[in-house]
């Protein structure tokens, strides 16, 4: 019975400190709703486990976080799950130390499994084209619904930035995007012509029908937010990764398609297109270029495919040549 009492004890101030962190995190940090509660759902995982041993977060040290750890890889979590939970645990005992919560942190040291790094996918430009083109309708959806597709491509825009922009952030004139990114970073980013002829044309014929006829005058100021709903309300995150999924069904495109592969191919094309490594990493909003990095893997690989295709080539001629049947030129 006492220990019943002192476990549910431990576990309410378990769950108090992870309100403060979360709220502390969405002040500092402005995380999506999504982060937060992925960040919430690794700690109670942590809380669960503690609660197996009648344990508290301040009796935590490093062997108790090694058997978690240990018990996490026996139970055959993916490896990047589990670096993931070790990385949130990390966050939240470096919180409660700053905080002077606690004067230790079993967290120092200990390291999490090897990431597998993963290349980023990309689409081929006519798949891009293909995708964008399934939206030109002249409905006020589908202008909306093109001027996104060319946003998410043109832009290299993240989702969560996509939908954030206002009609205030637009500047058609020098064809350019104020946006708030990770960390509530504000960074400006360039947009192409074909793309700022579609957001044009939404803000001429398919926002004002979404806001509806009794805001037309007024739009910019009630209704502040860039790309609306049916209702004429902001569209959520989830409406865009459906709107791009639905087009790439109409595109005919056999892969799945995400609004973030659209920045990864944003990304990839650039490179490959002769664009500076720093450039990339400005338009993109990385605070390290080492992030970046990762796709100048993707272009050397399509480099060495180009490469490995002209020496078979080179060698079927040299064989051709071999056997006194080839003609030159």
């Amino acid at each position: 019975m006492v220990m019943a009492v002192r476990n549910r004890i431990a576990r309410f101030e378990a769950e108090r400190l992870l309100d403060t962190y979360l709220s502390s995190l969405a002040a500092r940090r402005n995380l999506s709703p999504y982060t937060l509660r992925n960040y919430a759902t690794d700690l109670r995982h942590l809380f669960d486990f503690l609660d197996e041993r009648g344990a508290s977060i301040g009796a935590v040290d490093k062997l108790l976080v090694r058997e978690y750890l240990s018990s996490l890889v026996a139970s055959g979590l993916a490896s990047a799950s589990v670096a993931r939970k070790v990385s949130t645990l990390r966050s939240f005992y470096r919180y409660l130390r700053t905080e002077g919560l606690l004067t230790t942190d079993p967290m120092l040291g200990v390291r999490g499994p090897r990431r597998e790094r993963r290349l980023p996918s990309f689409l081929t430009q006519e798949q891009i084209d293909t995708l964008i083109a399934a939206a030109d309708k002249d409905t006020s959806q589908g202008l909306r619904d093109r001027a996104i597709l060319e946003l998410l491509y043109a832009s290299g825009l993240r989702v969560s930035e996509v939908v954030g922009l206002d009609v205030a952030s637009i500047d058609l004139d020098e064809r350019t995007a104020r946006v708030l990114g990770k960390g509530a970073r504000e960074r400006m980013v360039l947009m192409g012509r074909p793309a700022a002829r579609a957001v044009e044309r939404y803000l001429a014929e398919g926002r004002p029908k979404l806001v509806g006829q009794r805001e037309k005058v007024r739009l910019s100021l009630s209704k502040p937010a860039l790309f609306l709903n049916r209702d004429g309300e902001r569209l959520s995150q989830r409406a865009v990764q459906l709107i791009v999924r639905k087009h790439a069904l109409a595109a005919g495109i056999d892969r799945s398609v995400y609004p973030h592969l659209l920045r990864h191919t944003f990304a990839t094309h650039l490179l490959e297109g002769g664009a500076e490594l720093r450039v990339v990493q400005t338009l993109l909003g990385h605070a390290s270029v080492n992030t970046t990095q990762i796709y100048t893997h993707v272009t050397d690989a399509s480099k060495r495919r180009a490469i490995e295709e002209a020496l078979d080539g080179i060698a079927r001629i040299e064989e051709e040549r071999a056997r006194g049947r080839w003609e030159g030129p």
